[in-house]
Parts: C-alpha cells; sequence; structure tokens
C-alpha cells in the first residue's frame, strides 16, 4: 500500500445496516405501530418502546395535529429566512422562551439535530469573533458522546459511527475530549459522588489548561447521555461545575438536549433537573420537538451570547433554505401547545418513574442486567456477562441486538446499543415511549422486558 493510501476498517455494523431487510411501519396510533415483517410479510401491532428514536411525545397518529397539519398547508406559504420571516417561527420561538424562564432569548430552527450542532458550532465562533477573541477554535467534547451525523456534529462526537469518515473531519486538535460522566463503570471503590464530581470537574479543567484556556470556544454535552451508553443522568454538582469552568476561562457552556429535551426527561428543559444555577449559554433541541410529524429542531440562545450580538448590532449568521420553515414551525408549536396543555410531560414523569421503579424491582435478581438508570420517559437497561465484575458479553456475542430481536419478538421495540462502555465493548437497550403512554402500556412494556431478559437468560 503507496504512503497516500488509508485503509480504513469498516465497523461490522455500518455494513450489515445497509443488507438488513427491516420491518416496514404501515401505520400507528398512540404508543402503538403497527409493521409487516420483511422476510414472513405478516403484519402485526407492535408497542414502540422507543417512539422511533426518541422522537413522539403527543404519539401517533394524533388526529388533532393530523387536522392542524391539513390546516397549515392551506394557509402558510414558503419564505427564504434571509429575506422575509414567517409568524410560526417567531410564534414557536416566543413559546420557547416565554416557557424557559429566562433561560433563553432567541431560537432559530433547522431541519435535524445534527444541523442545530452544526449551527451552534458557528454561532459560538460568531460570538468570539464579535468579542475579539479569534484564538478560541477548540471545542472540548467528551468521550462516548453522539451529537449528529454531519461532519462538524461527528466532529465534536466519539463513537464509532465516526471511524469510517475520521480522515474529512475536523481535526483532532481543535476538537478534544474529556471524560464522560458514566458512574456505573467509572466510579472508583470507594468513591463518594462527590469525589467522583470533583475528579470529573478536575479532568475537564485540566483540559482546558493543557489546551490555553483562551483557545477554548465551547465545552459541549449531552445533558443525559443518549444511544452511545444509554441515560447516564449526570451527578449532583456536575454541570454547575462545568458550567462554572467555561465562564471562569470566558468558554461558552453549551449542551446538546436534541435526545433528552423538550419534556423527555419529565421537564422541559433536562437540564432543570440537575442544575441549581443558572442554565446553558447555547442549547440544542430536536426529535420532541417535531414529534416525527415534520422535520424541525432548534437552537436556543441564552442572554449571555445574545448580549454581545445586541452590543455589536451583529446578526447571528446564516441562513439555509430550509431553516424556520413555517409550516413545520406551526406544526411544531401546535405540537408544544397540546403537550402543555394536556400535561403530557407530566404525564411521561409519572409513568416514567414507575417503568423505572419497576424495572429495578424485577429485574433485581436478573443474571444479565448490570444497570436500570434513567429519568421520565427515558430510560437504558445495561446488561453484563458477570454482575459483580460488570464484564460484558464478548463483541461476538452482540447481547443487545439479541434483546432487541427477541424484545420484537415479544411485541415490542426499543434501540439496541453497542459499545456502551467504550465504542465496542459493551450492550445496553433505549426505552423512550411517546408521552401519552398509559399506566396499562407502561405495565405491558415491562412485562414484555421481564419476559425476554428471563428467555434470553434461560438460554444462557
Amino acid at each position: 500500500m503507496s504512503q497516500t493510501q488509508v485503509q480504513v476498517e469498516k465497523p461490522t455494523a455500518i455494513l450489515q445496516t445497509a443488507i438488513k431487510k427491516l420491518p416496514v411501519v404501515l401505520s400507528g396510533k398512540g404508543v402503538h405501530v403497527t409493521v409487516r415483517d420483511p422476510e414472513t410479510g405478516e403484519v402485526r401491532e407492535m408497542l414502540d418502546g422507543n417512539s422511533g428514536a426518541a422522537v413522539s411525545s403527543v404519539g401517533h397518529g394524533d388526529p388533532e395535529i393530523q387536522t392542524l397539519m391539513k390546516d397549515a398547508v392551506d394557509k402558510l406559504v414558503y419564505n427564504f429566512p434571509l429575506l422575509t420571516c414567517n409568524e410560526p417561527s417567531e410564534q414557536l420561538a416566543q413559546f420557547l422562551i416565554d416557557e424557559s424562564n429566562g433561560a433563553f432569548e432567541a431560537a432559530t430552527f433547522t431541519g435535524s439535530g445534527s444541523e442545530s450542532n452544526e449551527n451552534a458550532l458557528k454561532i459560538v465562533r460568531k460570538f468570539h469573533i464579535e468579542n475579539g477573541d479569534l484564538k478560541r477554535i477548540k471545542f472540548i467534547s467528551r468521550k462516548q458522546s453522539y451529537h449528529g451525523f454531519t461532519i462538524g456534529a461527528l466532529s465534536i462526537s466519539d463513537n464509532v459511527r465516526k471511524l469510517e469518515f475520521s480522515d474529512i473531519l475536523m481535526p483532532e486538535n481543535i476538537t478534544p475530549k474529556t471524560t464522560q460522566c458514566y458512574p456505573y463503570r467509572n466510579m472508583k471503590e470507594g468513591e463518594t459522588l462527590e469525589q467522583y464530581k470533583d475528579r470529573l470537574l478536575q479532568d475537564l479543567e485540566d483540559i482546558f489548561i493543557k489546551e490555553g484556556p483562551d483557545t477554548i470556544a465551547a465545552f459541549i454535552a449531552e445533558t443525559v447521555t443518549g444511544s452511545t451508553f444509554g441515560c447516564s443522568l449526570p451527578i449532583p454538582g456536575y454541570l454547575d461545575g462545568c458550567r462554572d469552568i467555561c465562564h471562569k476561562y470566558g468558554a461558552v457552556f453549551y449542551l446538546d438536549e436534541v435526545m433528552c429535551g423538550m419534556g423527555r426527561m419529565g421537564s422541559l428543559h433536562a437540564w432543570q433537573q440537575f442544575m441549581t444555577g443558572p442554565g446553558p449559554d447555547i442549547q440544542t433541541n430536536g426529535k420532541t420537538l417535531g414529534a416525527g410529524y415534520v422535520t424541525i429542531a432548534s437552537i436556543l440562545v441564552g442572554p449571555r451570547i445574545m448580549k454581545v450580538f445586541h452590543e455589536k448590532k451583529s446578526a447571528i449568521a446564516g441562513a439555509q433554505t430550509y431553516h424556520s420553515h413555517g409550516f413545520n414551525c406551526q406544526v411544531a408549536l401546535d405540537i408544544q401547545k397540546k403537550v402543555k396543555r394536556e400535561n403530557m410531560i407530566a404525564n411521561i414523569k409519572e409513568q416514567g418513574a414507575h417503568f423505572g421503579e419497576q424495572l429495578k424491582l424485577k429485574l433485581k435478581d436478573s443474571k444479565t442486567v448490570g444497570d436500570v438508570r434513567g429519568a421520565g420517559g427515558f430510560w437504558a437497561i445495561e446488561f453484563v456477562k458477570d454482575k459483580t465484575t460488570k464484564e460484558p458479553f464478548p463483541t461476538s456475542v452482540a447481547y443487545g441486538a439479541k434483546f432487541s430481536k427477541t424484545l420484537y419478538k415479544n411485541g415490542l421495540f426499543t434501540l439496541p446499543g453497542s459499545g456502551t462502555i467504550d465504542g465496542i465493548n459493551g450492550d445496553h437497550a433505549l426505552f423512550s415511549p411517546a408521552y401519552s403512554i398509559t399506566r396499562e402500556e407502561t405495565d405491558k412494556m415491562i412485562d414484555i422486558i421481564v419476559k425476554t431478559v428471563a428467555e434470553l437468560e434461560a438460554e444462557l
């Protein structure tokens, strides 16, 4: 092989996705979907334990939202956001600002979480340019993070999905990584939560100092981790400490709530449950913002950033073809109003607490369930070969995929996770049902999960 050639080892999971035949979704209602099996042609109704990928809030096929979507088609016209604005985007922005109790001052809308993170990076950079801090080009994020599947979003991520594209990502010297918050795996024996928190914060500050504090643009974190290692909650004081370090050195404190926000955790913003002081300077959201009915995500900008833009009389740069799309914003606004009016966030908080409590109780004697973690409507099970040592199953077993396949057979969709520990080893399953789920449906999910765990352990 010549020196100019690069040999890339392609992760097996990526290759399998391209050739695997998947079930075809035919319809949906609430937390149920009807699918056709690609092999047998059998049509069956399933519980959607993940609402896609933590997307649904009001549930599938909501008749009110469907009617409002038809109304929106009749009255809205497309506009390009650099030339004109539209009322739905202004109203949606104001709704989110009003509901956030002063945490944010401005909002803009994109087509996906990846796109929001791409644009948030640019807003952060523009903030520093306006401040005259031209050296601030580095973005610290965390190990085992996921921020999207576009080039910039992959660059600040740290997972197996980026391996094939490493040669075309942002340079590693401007995207350094700090330690993730993962108490189940990374707390030392005899260490308290307070000591663990201090160690994580020291690691973050050490990276600021090593990289040069005046070169750091932002620290970026998922408030609650999603697909890479499943619903690991921030420990007390951790997020407040991260914010304080950022502000100490003039950097932006940036939270990614694309998967865990907009009510998913049982509060409008996930960080509201885990921080005692001010929230993030900038935040990205997606998924449940449009609940699967439209493709929309958001960037929420706080007063600390907006103050500079106001003082410099500067606009936030950038507008793409479908940014702040009127139809998408109108539907998202109708969804958010319905979620608020019908107290759906309170419902998912209640049902989620029951879900987690019952899973912990009913799986406490399981041989393979190492950890059940989460809150609200966002939960994960981490599987292990040995509960005492926390040894994971060999990658060849593909236990997460096996669990998901058996769960599907038993009538429940979930999002399987592999590479939980380090991108290669470990398995978990993720659960994130619609906020409209009932207690009866929650209990049915629990029963199917417990049954599936028992079946697989019997095979072992």
